[in-house]
């Protein structure tokens, strides 16, 4: 009995156009284009300048600037400086380092050069990385006079290095194996994503067979609910399977997408797939409509993947959102993919989230089989 339940859900499944389009077409559109517009996205960080001394020195200040890892300069010679402050007013542009004219003189002088530094005041985190390195050279200058008047007042080379020494240093220690980017992100992002909208399609499938008269029929046969429920829930975990191994192999041969170790990465697929569609099962015997059901799918969907993290990183989200999303299991398929994909994570470091994903399909089967009398009495005769 379970075999011809699975076999005619499977047909109906392949048939039905929408869950081709909510499946796989749509999320591979969403993943090319949030991997164009953010993938492309340089790294660098852009300090926008202005030399109005044009002097060997102000070129040797903007030369220190070049060569340190990670930035990137531009100016623009042809637009005047009032021009440009303007467009900063006019929200344009973030910022622009002015090199005054005189810079050269002063410096020859040994007195104290200030470079305007005009920002846009509402542009607080873009701006602040730039001080930080525009501070960072002030203080490297600020040795090399130190180093200079020391060594001119009779210490030797070793001592003013010891002298220049700082308290204290900070040592990088890169921990993860992948880089991250915007691909290790939206790929397995918009794929847990759209994972959930399953949901409609099993909403669907089970309306129609309430309304058809179907589970009317099913009630005069020995079928028992745990029988109609696994048989049901069985294609909808091979659909998911598949549209997760299509999305993230599209991810791989597309974008490169690292994906890490490949048992680990089954083990989540496999888990999500039990995790949407126990809950799917859960809303199917829940809602009293496809409408209500589609209603709620969306709830379900959309603000998983706002506070699950699918949309940007969860770090950057505030404390109160990374709270609340880890009770979504969303999170948890977000936390483990990238676990193991960025952080060369295996099966036994992502045990937590396969034991969470797995135990809301658990719970969602468990309701499911307490609501099943009652959608099984409610159906049409």
């Amino acid at each position: 009995m379970i075999k011809s339940i699975i076999r005619k859900e499977l047909q109906v499944l392949v048939k039905e156009k929408g869950t081709f389009f909510w499946l796989f077409l749509l999320p591979i559109l969403f993943i090319m284009m949030f991997a164009s517009i953010f993938g492309n996205m340089s790294s660098k960080l852009t300090i926008q300048y202005y030399d109005a001394d044009h002097t060997a020195e102000s070129t040797a200040y903007v030369n220190v600037l070049k060569k340190i890892q990670g930035i990137e300069l531009k100016t623009d010679t042809e637009t005047s400086i009032e021009v440009q402050i303007q467009q900063i007013k006019d929200g344009k542009n973030t910022s622009l380092l002015v090199i005054p004219k005189g810079y050269s003189d002063l410096q020859k002088n040994n007195q104290q050069a200030v470079l305007q530094f005009y920002r846009d005041s509402t542009a607080d985190a873009a701006v602040a990385p730039i001080l930080a390195v525009l501070s960072n050279v002030s203080n490297g200058f600020r040795e090399n006079k130190l180093q200079s008047g020391l060594l001119a007042a009779g210490k030797n080379q070793s001592e003013v290095t010891q002298l220049l020494l700082p308290p204290l240093t900070v040592k990088q220690n890169m921990e993860n194996a992948a880089k991250t980017d915007a691909i290790t992100q939206y790929v397995p992002g918009y794929t847990v994503m759209f994972v959930f909208f399953i949901l409609i399609t099993m909403v669907r499938t089970f309306i129609k067979d309430k309304e058809s008269g179907m589970l009317a029929r099913l009630r005069s046969t020995p079928l028992k609910p745990y029988q109609y429920l696994i048989g049901m829930w069985i294609p909808n975990i091979l659909v998911v399977v598949i549209q997760c191994a299509t999305l993230l192999t599209f991810g791989k041969v597309v974008y490169n997408l690292q994906l890490g170790d490949m048992s680990a990465i089954a083990a989540i697929v496999i888990g999500l797939a039990i995790c949407a569609t126990g809950i799917g099962l859960a809303l199917s015997m829940l809602v009293k409509s496809e409408n209500q059901g589609t209603a709620f799918t969306q709830i379900i969907t959309m603000g998983g993947a706002v506070v699950g993290g699918l949309w940007f990183p969860y770090e950057m989200m505030p404390a109160f959102a990374q709270a609340i999303g880890k009770l979504s299991p969303q999170h948890w398929a977000q936390k483990g993919f990238q676990d193991v994909m960025v952080r060369s994570a295996h099966i036994s470091d992502i045990w937590l989230s396969l034991a969470v994903l797995v135990a809301y399909g658990v719970i969602g089967l468990l309701i499911a089989s307490l609501r099943f009398k009652s959608f099984l009495h409610s159906s049409s005769n």
